[in-house]
């Protein structure tokens, strides 16, 4: 057990303590993943994603009645305001996505703040519902110069998001795919943008406030953005025989490789092993011989050289790219799942907050004289 003074200079805080939570547990004894109790593999295999939204948000599952009534709710609340789109369409084209986002939760934090009069849970579905809508009125816009029409008609975000980028509803498989990722992504307790959200929040700052700085964290590749950067590693390579030897060849460089290890769990991923199941159901529908194979040499070589796990990321930009999901828009739809778990901890926060304010190890120089400028050399 490390001593406090160890812990204290223990780097980006790994192993501290900074809170209590009911959301989410994350163990790396026995490598599982609990949101309020239920094993994420449970959740997986047999919830949807609205569901598991309601359960991280409400703290249950929903009742059949519940559920019919919250799918029709969210599918109202798809839709922008028209000076949204407007701020929308003067976005450039060259913008970074996850930079669409965040502009787009500012401004509608504008039109529609948040008051003392608004109800718990309003926002939070508020911009689980249209999250998607906004990144891909953009997208379509500043693509075509046309207004893309919101109103899909899907029963659920996975079928809404999927339809707004192909067009067209999807197939079932990928439908539930997408459905499966959004509820492996949904929450992972104090993980860099959470831990953003509940730090803005115990300020008593705004929800929209919040959830700009989740993003703004989630943008960084050692966070949300590996998954871009492990579908950019796998299209480099030809044959899986090329990319072992690459892969070998950037880690005697000591070159780093996206989408391997965590900083909690130490030997799997709980929700890897889920998502890299899809990928290949994926990869064998649409006669892939060459992306799902590519991707299983580089995760042998990594376990085999450096005992390195793929994480959710890796076989997540897999599966979005059978899913026909441009590899620019893979950290955003982690937004648009992750918004669930961090209004649930911004909530959490809310009820029973105290300031979060950690110190440092100061490591500069020690009391020095000032001099004025004329004696300094």
């Amino acid at each position: 057990m490390a001593t406090l003074q160890e812990k204290k200079k223990t780097g980006g805080l790994a192993g501290i303590i900074a809170g209590d939570s009911a959301i989410c547990l994350c163990s790396a004894e026995d490598t599982s993943l609990l949101y309020r109790g239920y094993s994420i593999e449970d959740l997986a295999n047999k919830a949807t994603f609205e569901e598991v939204a309601w359960l991280l948000l409400r703290g249950e599952l929903p009742t059949g009645e519940e559920l019919k009534a919250y799918k029709q709710s969210l599918k109202k609340l798809r839709n922008l305001p028209e000076p949204l789109k407007e701020v929308l369409q003067k976005i450039p084209p060259q913008t970074h996505m996850m930079d669409v986002l965040r502009t787009g939760c500012s401004f509608l934090g504008n039109l529609e703040p948040e008051t003392p009069l608004t109800e718990k849970y309003a926002l939070a579905d508020r911009l689980l519902a249209c999250f998607g809508s906004m990144l891909l009125y953009w997208h379509h816009y500043q693509d075509t110069g046309l207004h893309l029409p919101l109103d899909t008609h899907e029963d659920t975000l996975a079928g809404h998001i999927l339809h707004l980028i192909q067009g067209k509803s999807p197939n079932e498989m990928q439908r539930r795919c997408l459905d499966v990722s959004l509820i492996l992504y949904a929450e992972h307790e104090f993980n860099a943008s959470t831990f953003t959200v509940r730090t803005i929040a115990s300020t008593l700052s705004d929800f929209y406030s919040a959830i700009c700085g989740g993003i703004g964290a989630l943008r960084g590749p050692l966070h949300g953005g590996a998954n871009e950067w492990a579908m950019a590693l796998i299209q480099q390579f030809k044959t899986p025989e090329e990319a072992e030897k690459e892969i070998m060849n950037m880690l005697n460089n000591k070159q780093l490789i996206m989408g391997f290890g965590h900083r909690v769990y130490t030997t799997a991923d709980p929700r890897s092993v889920v998502i890299k199941r899809w990928a290949k159901e994926l990869s064998e529908e649409a006669g892939d011989t060459r992306i799902f194979p590519i991707a299983e040499a580089i995760e042998k070589v990594m376990w085999r050289e450096k005992k390195l796990f793929p994480n959710l990321d890796f076989y997540s930009a897999v599966a979005y790219t059978f899913c026909g999901i441009p590899t620019p828009m893979f950290t955003p739809l982690f937004v648009m799942s992750r918004i669930s778990g961090w209004s649930a901890h911004f909530n959490e926060q809310r009820v029973a907050n105290k300031l979060i304010r950690p110190i440092s190890n100061y490591i500069g120089p020690q009391l020095r004289s000032f001099k004025p400028i004329a004696e300094r050399a």
